[in-house]
Parts: C-alpha cells; sequence; structure tokens
C-alpha cells in the first residue's frame, strides 16, 4: 500500500516536544505535509528560534519519519513562530507578544546587564526582541547598548526606537540632560511608563524586555497594572543581603499574578587564572537554594568576569563583544531556557494553538 499523510502524521504523535510535554501534532508544529511515492516534505514550527533542545527535537523528528515503512526521503524544513499572551485587541502593545520584566530587590546586582545581553542573546537565536529602560532613576542601558546621546524620531505622534545588535531600545536616558537627577513621585513614573509602552511604535516583537529599576517600587506596580506580563526574571547575587531583597521581590510578583519565570545568579564565580577551580567570591549557588525553596526554575549562573565589565562601560556587551567567551555562551544558554519557559508559560495559560498542521507559514 501506498505511504499515506496519516500514517506520518499518526507516527509523529509519539513525539513530545521535551518541554512542552504534549505531541507535535497536538501542538499543531506539524505543517505543510505533504507525501508522495515515499518521499516525505514537512515543516516544523518550534514556538521559538531560542529552542533549547532545538538540534535534538529537529533530529527525533527526522529519524520517527525515516523509519516508517515506505519512506524512501524525508525533506524537513525547521521554522520558529513565537506564541505570545497578548490578544490582539491589546491597545498598548498590539504587536508584542511577549513582555517580560527583569528585575531585582536590590541595585548593584547587573540586572541591566543581564537584561542588555539577555536582549542580545534572543536576538542573536533568531528572535525579534525590543529592550525598554524603565529603571527611571538610573537608566544605564543607553550607554550599554552604545546608544548614549542617542534622540528618536518621532512620526504620526509615535517615538520610533533606537537600534543596536537588532534590538529595538527606548530608556528615559535619550530624554534626561546628562547628569540632571529625576525626583519623580509615583503618578509621574507611572506616566513615563506608559508613555514608553504607549507612545512608542514598538512594531512586531516576540519578547519586550523591560529593565526594571531595583526594589518593589512604583515601576513594578505600574508595569504590572498597565500590560499584562508573560512573567518576569529576578537577578540575584549570591550575597545574604542580596538574597534576602529577591525573597521580596518574590513576594511582590506574586501579588502582583505576575508569574516568575526564573532567577538567575549574577557575579556567581570568579575564574582565576592562578586557580584551577572557581573561586566562590560572594558564596556561589545560594541563588539556586532560592530558587528551589519557592519553586522557581534556575535559569543560571554569569561568571564575574572583567570582560563583563568593560562589555558594558564601552557599549558592546559581551554576547556580542566576545561571543565564545565563557559569560557570552552562559547569557545564550540562559536566554534559551527562558525562551523556553515562556513557551511553558504560555501553554499552560491555554493560549490558543494553531492546529491547522497543513497551513503555510507567515510571511
Amino acid at each position: 500500500m501506498a505511504l499515506t499523510e496519516t500514517q506520518v502524521i499518526d507516527a509523529l504523535r509519539l513525539v513530545q516536544d521535551p518541554e512542552l510535554g504534549k505531541d507535535v501534532v497536538t501542538l499543531g508544529m506539524i505543517k505543510e505535509l505533504k507525501v508522495q511515492d515515499g518521499q516525505v516534505a514537512l515543516t516544523l514550527e518550534l514556538t521559538t528560534p531560542a529552542c533549547p533542545v532545538r538540534e535534538e527535537f529537529e533530529e527525533t523528528v527526522r529519524q520517527t519519519v525515516t523509519q516508517i515503512p515506505g519512506v524512501t526521503s524525508v525533506n524537513l524544513n525547521v521554522t520558529a513562530q513565537v506564541r505570545g499572551r497578548l490578544a490582539s485587541g491589546e491597545t498598548l502593545l498590539p504587536g508584542v507578544r511577549n513582555v517580560v520584566a527583569i528585575a531585582s530587590g536590590k541595585g548593584g546586582v547587573g540586572k541591566s546587564t543581564v537584561s542588555v545581553n539577555l536582549a542580545i542573546a534572543l536576538r542573536k537565536l533568531g528572535a525579534t526582541v525590543g529592550l525598554m529602560d524603565a529603571d527611571i532613576y538610573g537608566p544605564n542601558v543607553p550607554l550599554m547598548m552604545g546608544v548614549e546621546g542617542g534622540q528618536p524620531d518621532t512620526i504620526d505622534g509615535k517615538l520610533i526606537p533606537l537600534e543596536n545588535y537588532g534590538v529595538k531600545l527606548m530608556s528615559m536616558g535619550f530624554f534626561i540632560p546628562e547628569g540632571q537627577a529625576v525626583v519623580w513621585r509615583g503618578p509621574m513614573i507611572h506616566g513615563a511608563i506608559q508613555q514608553m509602552l504607549r507612545d512608542v511604535e514598538w512594531g512586531e516583537l516576540d519578547y519586550l524586555l523591560i529593565d526594571l529599576p531595583p526594589g518593589t517600587g512604583d515601576a513594578s506596580l505600574s508595569l504590572a497594572q498597565l500590560v499584562p506580563m508573560t512573567g518576569c526574571v529576578i537577578v540575584l547575587t549570591p550575597s545574604e543581603v542580596a538574597l534576602q531583597d529577591g525573597a521580596k521581590s518574590i513576594a511582590m510578583f506574586n501579588k502582583l499574578n505576575v508569574p516568575i519565570l526564573g532567577m538567575v545568579e549574577n557575579m556567581s564565580y570568579l575564574l582565576h587564572p592562578d586557580l584551577k577551580e572557581p573561586l566562590d567570591v560572594f558564596g556561589r549557588g545560594a541563588s539556586r537554594k532560592v530558587a528551589t525553596k519557592y519553586s522557581i526554575e534556575f535559569l543560571g549562573e554569569i561568571p564575574l568576569d572583567p570582560a563583563v565589565r568593560i562589555g558594558g562601560d564601552d557599549g558592546v556587551p559581551v554576547v556580542t563583544g566576545t561571543p565564545e567567551g565563557l559569560p557570552a555562551k552562559a547569557f545564550t544558554q540562559i536566554a534559551q531556557r527562558l525562551a523556553g519557559k515562556i513557551s511553558v508559560e504560555n501553554l499552560n495559560r491555554n493560549e490558543t494553538i494553531p492546529i491547522n498542521m497543513f497551513a503555510a507559514p507567515k510571511g
């Protein structure tokens, strides 16, 4: 008997997405399936281009189809379509699929450093990414992203984000003269954040990362009120003070019903050139214990390395400046894990999943 599309689909029902925990057919990941004279052509549509298990997942699908009796060749195309929380009727950010806050309980833990490197890493992995600097009192993103002194254009009443390293950028630092202090109360902070959401032409984005001010203040509350966030990432260092303040951030986001997607430990350890073993300057691993205590996914550790600081000061973040170094690889792995966690979070929200397996890809 001639090989049929039904046979291929039935075989693929046994292939599960390792993160989403459902088979690729149910998840609507099989597109443009064609079977002719034993030749099978199909598209596997991942839920993120930053899929951390992309290669092994692709190989599993290929091998599954190859082993079907009667198959003579397999032409597998792999694409990605990020799914998100925001509905088409969302007025502030109609084209943004996922809003992810990067937060910390206290200053000085490298939250902005994590934000810029994760944004660039996601972009390099193939996603469309924006980075909004909501740290009203200390906007460091322009310096770190190499656009300090830039001025956004305005078209049809909308601010056009600056762009560098493929990431769209907006920051209060673009509008505040150098050296001028921002002395604002809550309503003014709320208004500024609303403006950076409502009056900016963000366009189509898979991920909009928002670098929040440290602590549990007005900016976090305003953001939670203004847009439905996919979730947040909490950045910690291993010091006891940072861990205590991190617990306060966890409590705040729980009260705001914002999912905590994971925790990142920055300045986790030092690779000393004269030592064989990493030097635990602040007590490596404490953040992992906090994540376990609160049932939060631990996304990874960032080493204490001068290259990270130099990259931020020079406006060339380490992910793009020294991509083969250990810090850049750590940021990239964390970005992949974060993207995977976002896909799981969206599935758990019972988002509408496209199930037309023969639909043509967008664009």
